[in-house]
């Protein structure tokens, strides 16, 4: 007995510190600042994580701001190309009639397709001396570095990637377009039900933070949410457009959980050290004819 209270006492005051590449207990920025310190002074290191780094953003918790990602149904998928089902328009897409074989969507032909993947990435410099203070370090990684990384994500997922693994939402050959008139409520509200003609559900819209002001100044906004639309709002679509559709339908994020965070030395401004922050995501586009994109002339 007075074995196993002493085993007890020994194990209660063991502390064990290991890898959190899941991110259980810890943030990317505790994870990489625990980590870090066995780098040596003129190597570089990278930490990795089974996790999908824009999504864990710690203020998308805090307010409601949404990221075009939020917009999406997201899956996760093995590191590896995804097929998935892609049913493109009809030739012409006219007007839905009052039977189901009056609808466009009772002439789509649908057919497997194969989604790449690719990595987003984003380098950060690293002010001197931050490394050697851990807390600061890991505030840096985790409220400068990784929201850097959302506005990469944002850009890759309205207008594609380099490696065009990803074509983008902005240029989908099958996307429709209108008018952004200038009562812009009017026509986000035409637009709408326009989406619906494909038999999809207008669930959210992107648009330029002016924009964005502008909806919530003339007081539509709530009203907006009360039809269950969703408002992202990002410098990434240009001013004069917003996009509308049935995101959730439409496409798919897939996350296969590969992400990193590594100290690249000398790989900043002037020689300085900088972070590089990656994650790897791909996009199933499988309603390309529910997204419509209004542009003011």
């Amino acid at each position: 007995m007075l074995a196993a209270t002493a085993d007890s006492a020994v194990q209660q005051g063991v502390q064990i510190q290991l890898a959190d590449p899941a991110l259980a207990t810890r943030s990317p920025g505790e994870e990489f600042a625990w980590s870090v310190r066995t780098a040596g002074p003129d190597q570089d290191h990278t930490v990795p994580f089974r996790a999908h780094l824009p999504a864990v953003f710690p203020l998308f918790a805090t307010r409601p701001r949404y990221a075009v990602r939020h917009l999406l149904k997201t899956a996760s998928v093995a590191d590896a190309p995804v097929t998935f089902v892609h049913e493109p328009p009809a030739a012409k897409l006219a007007a839905a009639g009052t039977s189901y074989r009056a609808t466009p969507e009772g002439a789509f032909a649908p057919r497997l397709e194969e989604a790449e993947l690719t990595d987003l990435t984003v380098r950060v410099p690293l002010p001197d001396g931050l490394l050697d203070q851990p807390a600061l370090l890991a505030s840096f990684v985790d409220y400068r570095v990784l929201v850097r990384l959302s506005v990469v994500e944002n850009e890759t997922l309205l207008h594609g990637s380099a490696d065009k693994a990803i074509s983008g939402l902005l240029n989908l050959p099958e996307i429709r377009r209108g008018t952004l008139g200038e009562d812009v409520y009017a026509s986000i509200t035409e637009a709408a039900a326009e989406v619906e003609e494909t038999g999809g559900s207008c669930d959210g819209i992107v648009v330029h933070p002016f924009t964005y002001w502008e909806l919530v100044r003339a007081g539509v906004l709530g009203q907006l949410g009360a039809a269950g639309i969703t408002v992202s709002r990002t410098r990434m679509i240009p001013r004069g457009q917003v996009l509308l559709g049935d995101f959730r339908a439409a496409v798919t994020l897939l996350v296969p959980g590969v992400a990193s965070l590594a100290l690249r030395r000398g790989a900043g401004p002037g020689g300085s050290d900088a972070i590089e922050a990656t994650s790897r995501i791909g996009l199933a586009v499988h309603l390309p004819q529910h997204f419509l994109l209004l542009t003011r002339d």
